[in-house]
């Protein structure tokens, strides 16, 4: 059997990329960089309205109408010059991401060309379903996933809680792919005078709590407004967007938040740098990306104990784990980190060190491991496949 070839012909297919902004869309942003700098060939096809090329990849976007209770997200089905693009580009690999309509085609061309697949597991939909008033839809979302999933040569997830998880629902040659951050980027800094008078509503002494991440049911960001104000001297922002930012405006209105909408890069890097605390009350995080970059930023989260945020936060170590069951916990925390600066110091030095140690390039170069493992598992078990792949 002929060695797996060294430098990679990846193609991707995802069902969200730029413009829109998510963890999804982060991670492979990041995947593509490292890619570039290993010198694989790349070419992602995803929902239109994206850039030509990113990071050297190629992106073609194929279309297809807007969800219409989530018009972030579109409906993507691709038209036949994808296959006859597919078919040019010769990957030795296909991955799909987050497959959910775009990602089966991506897995029917793989075996078309008799290609190797990696699927990656992203977003918890059978949970979602329970915060759009679908639930009962919960264990056919599963079937289907697990259907497309278990036609892939490796599965992935995002944490070892997902992964369990995953494996109770059937899923096979589950892995898990770990997360890292841009610590040359998400650092800890001096904060800035107007940031913070923005983010506070003009009020820089109160306690700073922060938000970052896409607005929808399912982030549960209504809770805070009875959990956080009650308290006296304590502000909030809510930064980003999506679905549930107009309704936030109502649910906020008349209490000390600030709704930002997106921000990105150096902009994102100031408002954690700002803050006092981070909060995130979503139960249905498959990882949490966001909580991992206020860390870096020096910033103690405080979460609720469940999902993908336990690799991630130590309970009174790096930040502070509330029971998802009693939201009211998190009024206890915001008082412990507001009143004891030495307290909120300690968790956030702690949670720097956690930060650092999760580098961005590692998970990425794991990534491609699991790739060359993919090649190598079908390599193994498919009859008709001999030394290099063909086509």
């Amino acid at each position: 059997m002929s060695p797996v070839p060294e430098k990679l012909r990846i193609a991707i297919f995802t069902e969200t990329f730029l413009p829109k902004i998510d963890g999804i869309v982060t991670i492979l942003c990041l995947l593509l960089q490292r890619l570039q700098e290993q010198g694989h060939r790349v070419i992602l096809f995803g929902p239109p309205g994206g850039p030509a090329d990113y990071a050297g990849a190629e992106i073609v976007g194929v279309g297809g109408p807007r969800v219409p209770f989530y018009p972030e997200l579109r409906i993507n089905i691709p038209r036949r010059f994808v296959w006859e693009r597919i078919k040019a580009f010769q990957p030795d690999l296909i991955h799909v991401v987050n497959p959910v309509v775009l990602g089966p085609f991506g897995l029917s061309y793989a075996r078309r060309l008799k290609a190797p697949t990696v699927a990656s597991f992203h977003t918890d939909l059978p949970r979602y379903a329970q915060f759009y008033g679908a639930g009962f839809v919960a264990p056919l979302i599963w079937a289907y996933l697990r259907a497309l999933h278990n036609q892939a040569d490796v599965n992935l997830c995002p944490s070892t809680a997902v992964r369990s998880e995953l494996q109770q629902q059937g899923f096979r040659r589950v892995r898990w792919w770990k997360r890292g951050i841009d610590t040359d980027l998400f650092t800890p800094g001096a904060r800035r005078t107007e940031v913070r008078a923005r983010l506070t509503g003009g009020h820089p002494d109160d306690f700073l709590i922060v938000n970052v991440g896409r607005q929808a049911p399912e982030k549960q960001l209504d809770l805070l407004r009875a959990t956080i104000f009650p308290e006296r001297g304590v502000r909030l922002a809510l930064i980003g967007a999506g679905p549930s930012h107009e309704h936030l405006h109502k649910v906020f209105a008349g209490t000390p938040t600030v709704l930002t909408g997106y921000l990105r890069g150096k902009e994102l890097v100031d408002a954690y740098r700002a803050a006092d605390a981070f909060i995130f009350p979503s139960t249905t995080e498959t990882f949490g990306l966001v909580a991992l970059e206020a860390m870096a930023c020096g910033v103690p989260v405080v979460a609720a104990r469940t999902g993908g945020v336990l690799d991630t936060v130590i309970d009174g170590y790096n930040g502070l784990f509330y029971d998802p069951t009693r939201p009211e916990q998190m009024r206890v925390h915001i008082q412990r980190l507001r009143d004891d600066p030495a307290l909120r110091q300690q968790l956030a030095e702690n949670a720097l060190a956690h930060a650092r140690s999760r580098s961005w390039r590692a998970t990425m170069d794991q990534l491609v491991d699991y790739y060359h493992s993919a090649i190598r598992v079908f390599r193994l078990t498919t009859p008709h496949v001999s030394g290099a792949v063909t086509f």
